[in-house]
């Protein structure tokens, strides 16, 4: 009789004992991921993700995982892929739970609690920060309020022009005039800091030579030609009327001779009677009380105003108007603005 071969007896229950256990842990593997995929025995865990404009897929994934919202990132990605293959994250904060399936979170995902979603918002040239907070609002960009709060400062924001704003307490909003008007692609519900970057960032790409320099030739700051292209921004209807304004308000800072510009008085009544400032801000920026420029800026010129300021011409007109039909009358004398203005019929506003 042929005696057994007991190693071969062992090995044939080794390899029956791997299998077994090679088995169970697949299993135990299968049944992880289908739990994790259907949201089923996990925990309670709670998590805020933020998806944000630099986020695709890859960096979602890994934030849930991060998070523990899901187990594994590519078993997601794969799930993602084959489910959903043309899937769009849509920016914006969500409340999600570990106990969400995928199709919950797939779901989810597509209707956030707060949007982030980016949106184009027109600042038109001419607009002074109180119309920038309104705009900003309606378009569900940030608070008007918050925003206005913010644009009392400069602190924070680094650029070297910023500097140049004098060290008054008077001044009502130091950002006044930097926040460059265009066509902006703003996240809603961001902070106002982001949109103010934005906006001080266009400024800085439009800083130009010619404005340096012409500072320069002028004994001018930077501040004081953006506040002088501010007014003129206000008065004048086009770039060439906007060369001759800027003449006369050149012309008249040169003699020392106040400005006695009505759009700085109206500015001026919006911070008094519309933001609770003193009435020594009042005064600071209307030019018919103080001397020379106001305060600051009264609101924010494009490029083309400032160029206009910067190649206002050689004139000696002191006096302007402008009648009913919109046209500009230009006098260097009172009495001669006296006769035009006996000449051509006008309406003063209030």
């Amino acid at each position: 009789m042929a005696k057994k071969n007991k190693n071969g007896a062992v090995i044939a229950v080794l390899l029956i004992i791997l299998i077994a256990v090679v088995g169970g842990f697949s299993f135990k593997i299968y049944s992880s991921v289908s739990d994790d995929i259907n949201g089923k025995n996990q925990p309670k865990t709670e998590y805020t993700l933020v998806i944000e404009k630099s986020d695709f897929e890859a960096e979602v994934a890994s934030k849930l995982a991060g998070a523990g919202i899901i187990q594994n990132a590519v078993v997601w990605q794969n799930w993602m892929s084959s489910k959903y293959p043309d899937f769009v994250y849509i920016n914006g904060e969500y409340t999600l739970t570990a106990d969400m399936s995928y199709e919950q979170l797939a779901e989810k995902l597509q209707n956030p609690d707060v949007s982030h979603k980016t949106v184009k918002v027109a600042i038109p040239e001419g607009y002074n920060v109180m119309q920038i907070a309104e705009t900003l609002e309606e378009n569900g960009i940030c608070k008007a309020d918050e925003f206005l709060e913010k644009c009392k400062s400069s602190d924070g924001y680094d650029y070297e022009w910023l500097n140049e704003i004098p060290d008054n307490k008077l001044i009502a909003y130091r950002l006044e005039g930097f926040l460059f008007p265009a066509t902006y692609d703003l996240p809603q519900n961001c902070e106002p800091e982001n949109v103010i970057i934005a906006m001080l960032d266009a400024f800085d790409d439009n800083y130009t030579n010619a404005m340096r320099e012409y500072c320069e030739k002028n004994y001018m700051t930077l501040y004081e030609l953006i506040t002088l292209a501010s007014v003129v921004q206000e008065e004048a209807f086009d770039n060439t009327s906007a060369e001759m304004v800027a003449s006369v308000f050149i012309n008249r800072l040169n003699i020392n001779m106040k400005l006695q510009s009505n759009v700085t008085r109206y500015y001026a009544r919006k911070l008094y009677n519309e933001q609770g400032f003193s009435k020594k801000t009042y005064d600071y920026y209307d030019t018919y009380t103080c001397s020379g420029l106001p305060a600051g800026p009264i609101t924010n010129s494009g490029a083309s105003i400032i160029n206009a300021v910067i190649n206002a011409p050689e004139t000696d007109y002191l006096f302007f108007f402008t009648d009913i039909y919109k046209e500009f009358h230009f006098s260097k004398t009172f009495e001669e603005h006296s006769e035009l203005l006996e000449k051509y019929p006008y309406k003063e506003e209030g």
